[in-house]
């Protein structure tokens, strides 16, 4: 009789509890993270898409030592800033950044044959640029023909990233989008922001609500295991926030509202599917609750030390055979050291939505002239 708990939450454990689990956490220790469905081993082969937050944890797992797949890769005779330039590597393809859910199951269906969007190339200047991942190429192409034959091996390199990835970390980053009204294909950008020209009755904006983000991301994740199927899925949500809206509202409030749709597929997508995980790379950045400010003067860019604090915990939670103790006690992992010492700075993130507020910039300034 007297074990009898006197209540339902006698005996949660401490990582249930918010003074024990973040309030008393120690100064850049906070560990959201209760368990993994999964780790990631030596020999397993690691893809990774999504926004340009998902580049940190290209550039960890490629400097770590662990198998980063990388399907499109420069050639031999390219130099390291050339490649850099061009965005190999950046991803495990040259797909550049993948936004929204929608873009990767447009993306997957093209690889394969399913999905022919009718877009046309874009013009910028005097070259061509792909409409799907205008920045990747950033001197454009000369003709259609090197644009399509590029898109052919690209195409080729992508099914190869789904079909031979052990491990696919996908990051999810917006719910606003720009897409054709002729067919509904998605671009990374809006028309005119770089590349192509913007015109009311071709294009149209999209807010993504969760109903259609959950679906897409069950769709996605279904397609990825119907080529791949022992392949897991490791969803995270960027704490990047939006560099612009085009909602008729505070851009705060549309951050806010992004990342709540994102999260709440993911979690859904992780009750789903036993083969998916989800790694809270957001919690840890973007919480109120977070134990450090993690976000640059511009209140967008994650610090140098939140990313270490990201890989420390992924490392920790993921890798077979890595340690990882709170900062100050001697004791994390070699991988994770690399990412602390090495400055972001020297690895520019690449990301898409820079150009949007390049676009913004360059509008204001000439209606000022």
């Amino acid at each position: 009789m007297g074990d009898k708990p006197r209540h339902p939450y006698q005996q949660v454990s401490d990582h249930q509890r918010w003074h024990r689990a973040v309030t008393w956490a120690p100064p850049g220790g906070l560990d959201p993270m209760v368990g993994a469905r999964f780790t990631i081993g030596p020999d397993d082969r690691i893809g990774t898409m999504g926004s340009c937050f998902a580049q940190h944890l290209s550039r960890h797992l490629a400097r770590s030592g662990l198998g980063y797949h990388v399907t499109e890769k420069a050639p031999s005779t390219m130099s390291q800033a050339e490649a850099q330039r061009r965005q190999y590597g950046t991803f495990s393809a040259r797909y550049g950044n993948v936004y929204t859910v929608a873009q990767a199951v447009q993306l997957f269906r093209r690889a394969y044959g399913d999905l022919h969007p009718r877009e046309e190339p874009w013009g910028r200047g005097q070259v061509l640029v792909d409409p799907f991942r205008p920045r990747v190429e950033p001197d454009g192409f000369v003709d259609r023909a090197s644009l399509e034959a590029d898109r052919r091996l690209h195409l080729a390199a992508v099914r190869r990233v789904f079909e031979e990835s052990d491990v696919l970390v996908f990051t999810l980053g917006l719910t606003e989008a720009w897409r054709s009204r002729e067919d509904g294909s998605v671009f990374a950008t809006a028309p005119g922001v770089d590349g192509g020209e913007y015109d009311p009755d071709r294009y149209e904006f999209v807010n993504f609500g969760v109903d259609a983000v959950r679906e897409d991301l069950f769709e996605f994740c279904e397609l990825v295991r119907s080529v791949n199927p022992r392949g897991r899925v490791l969803l995270t949500v960027s704490p990047v926030p939006l560099i612009a809206t085009f909602e008729p509202r505070h851009v705060l409030v549309s951050t806010t509202v992004s990342k709540a749709v994102l999260r709440v597929a993911a979690d859904e997508a992780l009750a789903r599917f036993d083969f998916v995980d989800y790694f809270p790379s957001y919690e840890l950045i973007a919480s109120a609750s977070s134990t450090a400010d993690h976000y640059a003067a511009d209140r967008r860019s994650v610090t140098d030390a939140g990313v270490a604090h990201v890989m420390r915990v992924f490392t920790h939670h993921y890798v077979d055979g890595q340690q990882w103790s709170a900062p100050g006690t001697g004791q994390i992992s070699a991988s994770a050291a690399v990412s602390i010492s090495t400055s972001m700075a020297d690895y520019p993130v690449i990301c898409d939505e820079e150009a949007v507020a390049a676009a913004i910039e360059a509008t204001r300034v000439g209606s000022e002239a």
